[in-house]
C-alpha cells in the first residue's frame, strides 16, 4: 500500500507553532495549490486548493526559522485523518499531511520584499543593455483536461 502526497505551493500564513505532551515542536501550516482548468464555456480558469500541512520535530524548528506568508514550498508526506470532538459534542474530521520533508523555492529576498520580485527575470533572449520594450513571457503550456475526455 502507498500513502504519499507530494505538494508544491504557496504559504496562506506563516507557520503556527505549538509543543507537543513531551515537548516536540510541532508545525502547522497552510499551503494554496493551484489548477488550471477550462470552463463549460471554454475559458481557462484557476482553481485552488488549501492543504493543511503538519510538522513535528527538527522538520518543524526549522519551518518556523526560515518560513513565512507567501514562501513557496515542496511537501512530501501522508494523509492522515484525524477524528475529535468540537465543543458542541459534535464529531469532526480533519485530513492533513503529515511532511516528511520540505524543501524551501525560492528566494529569501523574495521574502524579505513581501512576496514581490526585486526585478524581472532576464530570459535567454534579451540582452541586459537592450533598450527596446521588454518581451512578454510566453504562455504557459496547458495541460490536458483528462475530464473532458472521459465518456459518461
Amino acid at each position: 500500500m502507498l500513502n504519499r502526497v507530494e505538494l508544491i505551493g504557496n504559504l496562506g500564513q506563516d507557520p503556527e507553532m505549538r509543543s507537543g505532551r513531551s515537548g516536540t515542536a510541532i508545525a502547522n501550516l497552510r499551503i494554496a495549490t493551484t489548477h488550471r482548468a477550462k470552463t463549460p464555456e471554454g475559458n481557462w480558469e484557476d482553481k485552488t486548493e488549501w492543504h493543511t500541512v503538519v510538522c513535528f520535530g527538527n522538520l518543524a524548528d526549522n519551518v518556523e526559522k526560515y518560513l513565512s506568508k507567501g514562501r513557496q514550498v515542496f511537501i512530501e508526506g501522508r494523509l492522515q485523518t484525524r477524528k475529535w470532538e468540537d465543543k458542541s459534542g459534535n464529531t469532526r474530521y480533519s485530513t492533513e499531511v503529515v511532511a516528511n520533508d520540505i524543501k524551501f523555492l525560492g528566494s529569501r529576498d523574495r521574502d524579505q520584499d513581501g512576496g514581490r520580485q526585486r526585478s524581472r527575470p532576464k530570459y535567454d533572449n534579451e540582452r541586459s543593455n537592450e533598450s527596446s520594450a521588454p518581451r512578454s513571457r510566453p504562455e504557459p503550456k496547458q495541460e490536458k483536461n483528462w475530464d473532458e475526455e472521459i465518456p459518461f
